[in-house]
């Protein structure tokens, strides 16, 4: 397999190093060049501060950013039709709308969460749903992260429910916060809640409540690396692939 080189977008974030060491590792697999706001030189490839002057030739970009440094990428890849494994959360409608027009001139894969178990969980919540949902078990989602992550609910969470949504024919609605209402909750609701605290790296438990019984899936990270190798696995699948939206999906089968 020849070596697949990668430009890592957000290189100096947690996740960028995280990325950076696990490749470092790997002989299928090469950093080629860094983007981040900064060069502190830590790296053992060259770091651009601004994207658009990245003249290093790659095969994929894995990208592990923030919303604000999207735009600039999806145009970057655009151009260059360069596939991006997308991993930033907390798009706006805009963004996400703007990550489509990419994919008509590269492959985007994107994912909320790029851990293998909880894209199998993904799946099983779909079965779970068809179900549990008629019977007239509730459902909830819980995610706990550490407290330095900024956006709410999480990505994953997110996921989670759009998967279960999916199922049930998009006829039930998100509710993200019970405190403004004294009412009690539709049955054809997906009542979701996030916690902040320490360094919870992410749990994610979904509870389907009925009566006199509850079933509840959960998923714990216990590092990043779980991301890290998710993505590393998704940048060799990406790697050469025709112009189109993909998923984790794709790469687990």
């Amino acid at each position: 397999m020849e070596m697949v080189k990668v430009i890592m977008h957000g290189c100096n974030g947690k996740m960028g190093q995280m990325i950076s060491g696990l490749i470092a590792a790997d002989e299928e697999i090469e950093i080629v060049a860094g983007i981040d706001a900064y060069d502190d030189g830590r790296n053992g490839y060259p770091v651009f501060t601004d994207i658009t002057k990245c003249d290093i030739g790659a095969d994929v970009v894995i990208d592990f950013s923030t919303a604000a440094a999207v735009d600039a990428l999806l145009a970057y890849c655009a151009d260059k039709k360069l596939p991006c494994v997308l991993c930033s959360t907390g798009l706006s409608d805009e963004q996400l709308a703007k990550v489509k027009e990419a994919s008509v001139k590269t492959a985007v894969l994107k994912s909320a969460n790029m851990s293998l178990g909880i894209n199998i969980l993904l799946k099983l919540l779909k079965e779970a749903a068809a179900a549990l949902a008629p019977a007239g078990f509730d459902i909830e989602i819980v995610e706990k992260h550490h407290n330095q992550k900024v956006d709410a609910p999480s990505g994953t969470a997110l996921a989670l429910a759009d998967s279960i949504k999916e199922e049930l024919d998009d006829a039930y609605a998100y509710v993200y916060d019970r405190s403004s209402k004294r009412e009690k909750r539709s049955q054809k609701e997906i009542g979701i809640s996030a916690v902040r605290g320490g360094t919870i790296v992410g749990d994610h438990d979904v509870i389907f409540a009925g009566t006199d019984e509850v079933v509840t899936f959960s998923h714990r990270a216990y590092s990043r690396a779980v991301f890290g190798k998710g993505a590393i696995q998704a940048a060799k699948f990406l790697a050469g692939k025709p112009a189109g939206m993909y998923d984790m999906s794709d790469v687990i089968g």
